[in-house]
């Protein structure tokens, strides 16, 4: 979960030193898709897969999809850490392994705490799942510092950092990890998975490129391709809902949002997620574009003390 979260917060600050290091000037009209993207990217795939994944530790062992996200997520650490590529070919390089670290970080997040309230008993199982929290939230924290400290040595040294972590930790959870809970074998929720990952990936894309200039517009709310995604992207989550109130092994129980506790606590990370990824986003650019620049701090040296500047905010 550490090197899970560690990753998210570990590019996002050191953005301008990676395109730095590929030649590639981002905020250029052109370029901006490829920032969005890189910022993004490892974003939209968690969200969308990390409930299908969850589901399918359930039915085929949540340890053996553990494992195989630690393997996935080192491979896709030292092929970022090795691009070959300049340019708009780098950064492309950049964003597809991006992606495939995303679905082993899945991996990872969907099955850890699952693992751990198999693993210990019910007295326990509030610390466990505390202690995995905190673990998430310091990935978040560590990843600004870290991430602002390597920039200054060298960009390809933030995805190095993953590489034996990855290692070790596959290595790890290959020989030590065991399934200790009951696995319950099941179909696969086909027009469920389908639905939630083309509907979900359909409306976070549209928002990406709705926040991308348009036909003269700062924006592209005005995209046809824009409006169509939102608009295909709300049908199918709508159809998705309706699905999973009609089959008899639903990939989600829609019949826990009844809850009003679970209901209101998912409404609030939610919109703790906004604030804090919103504000996160435009003070890493400000500081490390303007600010800092403006007040004698070296460009060299911005990573480093955005990072330190953006500590309060985790």
């Amino acid at each position: 979960m550490l090197i899970a979260t560690i990753d998210g917060s570990i590019v996002i600050i050191s953005l301008p030193a990676i395109f730095r290091g590929i030649g590639l000037d981002p905020l250029a009209p052109g370029n901006i898709g490829y920032l969005l993207w890189m910022i993004l990217g490892y974003l939209l795939v968690s969200a969308v897969l990390v409930v299908s994944l969850g589901r399918l530790g359930d039915m085929f062992g949540r340890v053996r999809m553990y494992n195989m996200g630690f393997a996935v997520f080192a491979c896709a650490s030292l092929a970022l850490s090795l691009d070959p590529f300049k340019g708009g070919s780098g950064a492309l390089w950049l964003i597809g392994f991006r992606v495939v670290q995303a679905v082993g970080g899945s991996m990872l997040t969907a099955n850890s705490a699952a693992i751990l309230t198999d693993a210990f008993p019910t007295r326990q199982r509030g610390m466990a799942l505390g202690v995995n929290q905190i673990t998430a939230l310091a990935g978040q924290f560590l990843g600004l510092i870290v991430g602002g400290l390597l920039a200054t040595v060298d960009w390809r040294a933030v995805f190095w950092v993953s590489v034996p972590i990855g290692i070790v930790g596959t290595i790890w959870s290959y020989r030590s990890l065991r399934e200790t809970g009951s696995r319950r074998p099941g179909r696969i929720d086909w027009a469920g998975n389908l639905t939630f990952t083309a509907g979900a990936g359909a409306l976070l894309a549209s928002i990406t490129y709705g926040i991308q200039p348009y036909g003269g517009h700062s924006t592209g709310w005005t995209n046809p391709l824009v409006l169509g995604g939102l608009s295909t992207g709300v049908l199918l989550l709508v159809i998705f809902c309706v699905v999973e109130t009609r089959i008899p092994e639903p990939m989600f129980r829609l019949s826990l949002f009844r809850n009003r506790a679970f209901a209101a606590g998912n409404l609030a990370a939610l919109l703790t997620s906004i604030a804090r990824g919103g504000l996160q986003f435009m003070l890493i650019i400000w500081l490390q574009g303007i600010w800092l620049p403006l007040h004698g701090y070296d460009f060299e040296r911005t990573p480093l003390w955005a990072g330190i500047f953006m500590l309060p905010l985790t």
